[in-house]
């Protein structure tokens, strides 16, 4: 088993203890895969670029069962191009507009949210929000938080209150975010993502619908104070939505798949459940919430590798040059397909059982 791990060297697979008994005695098949999760990261996604063209053109590619598929921000934006009907070209577009996309100053809100949109109107084209509800297949379920008090305000000195509010009410127990957000669950029209019950924050279900998908795709990652917020989504009620990461930044939700997997494709091997637990070294996921989750996740010798020994992030619009930084996000993009291949090398020849490591939280 050493040897083997050894030879797979870029990827870390983890796992529940309900998927590792699983892998065990079933293997693994794509028709196992039930459901799927897609974190919040901004640009640390490239990193996940080949395995995302992996999983789409290969293991699902003869996929015809429902897989249901749940995302908050950049993992919502990933997941909208899965659920087109060219996904691998809809990822391509995704990340070359993301690359593309530059500033000559530090923007205001309403800069970056014109940008984003056009970003998103590249990976949607005309028919997007058709192909995407009508998906056989993929099914799009996305997070958005609500916005309240200072927070239901587009004005900067109000988020700037509501945000440092909202930091320290988390620090003391989460449930007290519910003070300042909701959680808005836009499900596809079919339903079927296995939720649990909610009750850790007010929670509510929308259905994605065409006159929606793209107000809440966009909302989904409008960071406070970095886009503008989307005011009034249709189907959802008045108010400020903003980015779904905030409180689902890499999920810690109770999901009631009673057999098969759940596949969570991420940038690191220990998911922070909210936005405001990154600097909370103590707030771990539940471990039975991941009980027959899949974590797929670069390995610290694969990161350390790529320039500036570290994945991409939003950080690099500020601290690199516009050349530079569209030049690192290439090669890291580049680098993501190793994570491709390695990963079905190892479905191809069954091996995920004997690679699999035990979470760590």
């Amino acid at each position: 088993m050493t040897q083997i791990r050894k030879k797979f060297r870029s990827l870390v697979i983890r796992g529940g203890h309900n998927a590792a008994k699983h892998l065990a005695e079933h293997g693994f098949q794509q028709q196992h895969v039930k459901a799927m999760l897609g974190a919040s990261g901004g640009p640390k996604w490239f990193v996940l670029s080949g395995l995302d063209k992996a999983l789409l053109g290969e293991t699902f590619k003869e996929r015809t069962d429902p897989l249901h598929l749940l995302g908050s921000s950049a993992g919502c934006w990933r997941f909208t191009c899965y659920s087109t009907a060219a996904p691998v070209a809809a990822i391509h577009r995704f990340q070359e507009a993301y690359i593309a996309d530059s500033y000559e100053k530090r923007p205001a809100a309403a800069e970056v949210t014109r940008h984003v949109k056009g970003i998103l109107k590249e990976i949607l084209g005309d028919n997007g929000p058709a192909e995407i509800l009508n998906n056989p297949v993929f099914r799009l379920n996305l997070v958005v938080d609500q916005g309240h008090g200072p927070l239901a305000f587009q004005n900067t000195a109000l988020q700037m209150m509501g945000l440092m509010a909202a930091s320290v009410g988390n620090a003391v127990h989460q449930k007290l975010l519910g003070a300042l957000f909701s959680r808005v669950l836009f499900q596809h029209p079919s339903g079927g993502f296995p939720f649990g019950s909610l009750n850790d924050l007010p929670t509510r279900s929308v259905k994605l619908a065409e006159d929606n998908v793209a107000d809440a795709v966009l909302a989904s990652g409008s960071i406070p104070m970095v886009l503008e917020g989307v005011k009034d989504i249709a189907g959802a009620g008045k108010g400020l939505y903003l980015d779904g990461g905030v409180t689902d930044y890499h999920f810690n939700l109770p999901l009631t798949v009673d057999d098969g997997l759940v596949l969570y494709p991420h940038f690191r091997e220990q998911p922070v459940p909210g936005w405001f637990d990154k600097g909370l070294p103590w707030r771990k996921p539940d471990a039975e919430n991941y009980r027959r989750t899949l974590i797929v996740a670069p390995s610290a010798e694969f990161v350390s590798k790529l320039p500036y020994g570290k994945i991409p992030d939003r950080k690099d619009f500020t601290k690199l040059d516009t050349e530079s930084r569209q030049k690192y996000w290439r090669i890291a993009v580049q680098e993501s397909e190793r994570l491709g291949d390695e990963w079905l090398e190892l479905v191809e020849k069954q091996l995920l059982s004997e690679v699999l490591q035990p979470l760590t939280f």
